[in-house]
């Protein structure tokens, strides 16, 4: 079987439908629906199925509704190639995971080194953290466009040196690295940008400064969640988004999931470590595909394969690509 990586997408895939027909279709899908909903104590299907969409964009909806669709997805998924678990003859080549941020939850959950319900909890408390934390210390992001690493650093190097609270968030592919920090931080990285000759600079709908030291409220809140929730060997290693190397002892798992929040999501050299570890295929599963696109602009070694509902399930399988794995 040929080697595979998956991926799973984190903030930003979510949409009002998302998971609707998945619930129709799947059992597996609509137990973990119907987990979520008695977990959380609210009907996060409807909130997925009719929206409205301001609600789902709220943070504190948007990590645990797409955590839940995403691991339906999963499930979903899992029934259609009637997967069996490690060692089993119909199991896929699975060979390592990674998430995008708040996609590592699924990931992690993917591989078996955390339960849906386990996973779901400590989602909540991070949504509730990070919303909490940027109350707090407001803040938001922007993605900067046609600028190399180096040069985003340097502008954030000459921003911090004007007092601003600027910091790199996220390497998400070359020529396309997010930051985030105070308001009168990114109107200055704005600044920055354009006298560097940016393509773009792009201000993006969040209203926390994710992956900075502005978290660390919410690093410690979340912590305390953390600490109490079992975590088990994933079944493949996951890519943490901190260290950018797969991952495989629990402990170790933990203290990057927490240094998650203060730190960089580096995504630009999880997608290279697939190529290490011999992946020939990146699976992408989650409710739209957002990551597929970053990593043909990483990577030519790997061919790309996007799963975001029932139908594109099928549509793989029928194809018999999956079946050959």
């Amino acid at each position: 079987m040929s080697p595979l990586g998956v991926v799973f997408p984190g903030q930003g895939c979510q949409y009002v439908g998302m998971a609707s027909a998945l619930r129709l279709l799947s059992a597996g899908a609509r137990r973990r629906l119907d987990e979520a909903d008695d977990i959380l104590g609210y009907s996060l299907s409807t909130l997925c199925q009719d929206g409205p969409v301001q609600a789902l964009d709220q943070t504190v909806h948007t990590q645990p509704a797409i955590y839940t669709a995403t691991v339906a997805l999963w499930e979903h998924l899992s029934e259609a190639m009637a997967w069996r678990g490690p060692g089993s003859d119909s199991e896929m080549a699975i060979v390592c995971g990674a998430g995008h941020s708040l996609g590592e939850f699924a990931a992690l959950t993917a591989a078996g080194c955390m339960t849906f319900e386990d996973g779901l909890r400590l989602v909540r408390r991070r949504a509730e953290a990070m919303a909490e934390a940027g109350a707090k210390s407001p803040g938001g992001m922007a993605a900067i466009l046609g600028l190399s690493d180096e040069a985003v650093q340097e502008l954030v190097d000459d921003a911090r040196a004007r007092q601003y609270q600027l910091w790199v968030a996220n390497y998400n592919s070359p020529g396309q690295v997010v930051v985030a920090g105070s308001a009168d931080a990114l109107a200055m990285a704005h600044e920055l940008a354009e006298a560097r000759r940016a393509k773009r600079v792009v201000p993006l709908a969040v209203s926390v400064a994710c992956h900075t030291p502005l978290m660390g409220g919410a690093a410690e809140a979340f912590g305390e969640a953390l600490a109490d929730t079992a975590l088990r060997r994933p079944a493949f290693p996951i890519i943490s988004n901190v260290t950018a190397q797969p991952q495989s002892e629990p402990e170790e798992i933990r203290s990057s999931l927490l240094q998650q929040l203060v730190s960089p999501v580096r995504w630009v050299e999880s997608v290279r470590a697939f190529a290490n570890l011999g992946v020939d295929t990146i699976l992408e599963v989650g409710p739209k595909a957002v990551l597929s696109g970053l990593i043909r602009r990483i990577t030519t070694d790997a061919s790309l394969v996007t799963v975001c509902d029932a139908a594109s399930v099928a549509n793989w399988i029928a194809s018999g690509e999956a079946l050959n794995r």
